[in-house]
C-alpha cells in the first residue's frame, strides 16, 4: 500500500493540491461523488490518476473506495459535513487521514477518535495544509525563544478573494467565539480587538475561534492561547457563497501573499514577537496538503490524533514554497 487519495479532488483547493501530488510522482487516485465524474476523469486524464466515485453516506462504498488506499486526503469541505465519517473509514480500513480543514469541530472529532486511531495504527492528520500548518509552525519557532511560555496570542492576515468552498464552510461555522484559559475552551467578547504586526507596523485584528486553539495547546502544552484574524479590504465576500467564482485566479493569488504574528510570553514576563510570511493562503494549502502526504507516505507517521509541526517539526511551515519565519 502506496497510494494516496484525495477525496474532493474537483473542487479548487483539492485540485490544485492533486496537482502538487502528481508533480511529486505519488501513486496518486481521485475520488468524489457520481456528479463530479467528468471533471475527476479529466483531470486523471491529465495527471495519470486512477478515479473512484462513491459516496461518504455509503459506508460500504467508502470501505471499498479506501481499499488499497494508505493515505486520504480530505479535501471536500465542509469538513463539518465529510471529517467525522472519513475519519472513521480510514481507522477501519488502516490507512493515514489528512485534511486541511479551518473548523474547530475537525479537530475535536479527531481528539475523540484518538483512541481507536492509536488502536488501529492509524493517524489523524487533519491541517495537513493550510493555517494550521503555518500558525504551528509559527507559535513553535516563538516558544523556542522563552522559557516556559505561558501566553501565546496568534494572528492570521487574509488577504485577497476567498474561494467558493471556503465562504460556504465560513458560513456554517458557529459565531461563538472562544479562547483556551487553563487549557479549557471558554467564550470570550468578539470586540476584544487588539493590534499586530504583520511586518507593515500595527494592523486591528479581531478575535475569532481558529482550531490553533487546539492544536498549538496540544504541540506545545501551552495553556492560555488566544487567536486572531485580520482581514483586508475585499477579502470578504459580499455576495452569497454560491455566486462566487470557484476561487482566485492564478494571477490573484500571486498578488496576495499571507501573514501570520504570534506573540508569546514567558513565565518571566519576558514577550517575544515572530511574523510568518507566505504565499497566498490557497498556494500554501495546496502545497503543503501534497508534501504533507508525501512524508506520511514515506513513513513519517506516529498513531492517533497529530498537528503537522508536532509531527514534522517547527520548521514544516517553511519547507513550503516561498515562507519564512522573522524575529520582530
Amino acid at each position: 500500500m502506496n497510494t494516496l487519495l484525495i477525496y474532493g479532488a474537483a473542487g479548487y483547493t483539492g485540485g490544485m493540491a492533486a496537482e502538487h501530488a502528481a508533480s511529486a510522482g505519488l501513486n496518486l487516485v481521485l475520488a468524489g461523488r457520481e456528479k463530479d465524474r467528468p471533471r475527476l476523469e479529466a483531470l486523471a486524464g491529465r495527471l495519470g490518476a486512477g478515479v473512484r466515485l462513491f459516496s461518504i453516506e455509503d459506508s460500504d462504498a467508502v470501505m471499498a473506495g479506501l481499499n488499497g488506499v494508505s493515505v486520504l486526503l480530505n479535501a471536500a469541505g465542509p469538513f463539518a459535513n465529510t471529517a467525522e465519517p472519513l475519519m472513521s473509514a480510514a481507522i477501519r480500513a488502516g490507512g493515514h487521514y489528512l485534511d486541511f480543514s479551518a473548523e474547530l469541530d475537525t479537530y475535536r472529532e479527531a481528539l475523540a477518535l484518538d483512541g481507536k486511531a492509536r488502536e488501529a495504527r492509524v493517524m489523524l492528520l487533519p491541517g495537513g495544509g493550510g493555517s494550521v500548518a503555518m500558525l504551528g509552525s509559527l507559535a513553535g519557532h516563538a516558544i523556542a525563544r522563552v522559557q516556559n511560555a505561558r501566553k501565546i496570542s496568534i494572528a492570521l492576515q487574509v488577504t485577497g478573494a476567498m474561494s467558493r468552498g471556503s465562504a460556504i464552510s465560513a458560513s456554517q461555522i458557529a459565531p461563538e467565539t472562544l479562547h483556551l484559559v487553563n487549557g479549557e475552551l471558554v467564550t470570550r467578547s468578539p470586540e476584544e480587538v487588539r493590534e499586530f504586526d504583520f511586518g507593515g507596523g500595527p494592523q486591528s485584528s479581531f478575535p475569532v475561534t481558529l482550531p490553533d486553539l487546539v492544536t498549538i495547546h496540544h504541540a506545545t502544552g501551552v495553556v492560555q492561547i488566544e487567536t486572531f484574524v485580520c482581514i483586508t479590504a475585499g477579502a470578504f465576500p459580499t455576495r452569497e457563497a454560491k455566486d462566487l467564482p470557484v476561487g482566485p485566479s492564478f494571477e490573484e493569488r500571486e498578488a496576495c501573499r499571507y501573514q501570520a504574528s504570534v506573540e508569546v510570553t514567558g513565565v518571566d514576563g519576558i514577550v517575544v514577537r515572530s511574523m510568518l510570511d507566505t504565499v497566498n493562503g490557497y498556494t500554501f494549502t495546496a502545497i503543503a496538503a501534497a508534501e504533507a502526504a508525501r512524508r506520511v507516505l514515506g513513513g513519517e507517521v506516529q498513531p492517533g490524533f497529530q498537528t503537522p509541526a508536532g509531527l514534522f517539526g517547527n520548521g514544516f511551515a517553511e519547507t513550503i514554497a516561498d515562507t519564512r519565519i522573522i524575529d520582530l
